[in-house]
């Protein structure tokens, strides 16, 4: 395998020159990043080049890199090891070549944090489509040149994106059946104060008979 991937990542490196951003080796795996304004050129590269030959695309999953580097320790503090200094949100792409039996992992970060927004890849890898949309729904992430671009796991009056990490726990937004109005209804969230005290600590003769 290690002699696969040095093999691979000299093609990568001949191949795309001055369109790599990091080509990382770790845990057996390779990942390749790249600006948001080479993906089109890139994508097609690794799929259509004989030396690389990735027919297939895998999956596309979003990440939202806001906290990236920060570790729980056991007494619940966090260490901050390594803080992610760059764009706040990136897809990755998981490349297979079937000709070749390799696997490439690839990622694009999105240039604005407040709108990020990346090319689809639809064009050139059709199983793309649900995985964009996935992205989209959950990520706020959009893809220009996807046909049908649309929330696929939330309901269509969710508000906001789950998967980010500024994202409540517990929402923005409830619904429920109105039989009054004879219809779902949606409304904030409300969440009544409750008690988290054990009883034993706070009823004095709790467990005394």
């Amino acid at each position: 395998m290690t002699n696969d991937l040095t093999g691979l990542k000299s093609i990568l490196n001949e191949t795309l020159t001055d369109k790599i951003v990091s080509l990382e080796e770790r845990l057996g795996e390779l990942t390749l990043v790249v600006k948001a304004l080479d993906m089109q050129s890139v994508f097609l590269r690794l799929r259509d080049d004989a030396a690389l030959r990735f027919e297939e695309l895998l999956d596309v999953c979003g990440m939202d890199y806001s906290t990236y580097g920060s570790e729980s320790t056991e007494d619940g503090r966090y260490v901050v090891d390594v803080v992610h200094a760059g764009p706040r949100f990136a897809a990755v792409y998981h490349l297979l070549s079937l000709s070749h039996n390799q696997r490439l992992r690839v990622r694009v970060f999105a240039e604005e944090d407040a709108l990020p927004v990346l090319e689809s890849v639809n064009a050139i890898w059709p199983s793309a489509n649900w995985y964009e949309r996935e992205a989209f729904d959950l990520y706020g992430i959009i893809f220009t040149g996807h046909s049908d671009l649309r929330r696929l796991l939330t309901d269509y009056g969710f508000v906001g994106n789950p998967f980010r990490k500024d994202f409540p726990l517990s929402g923005t937004v409830e619904m429920r059946y109105d039989a009054t109005q004879r219809r779902v209804i949606y409304e904030p969230v409300v969440i009544e104060p409750r008690e988290v005290t054990p009883r034993s600590l706070r009823e004095e003769n709790f467990g005394r008979h």
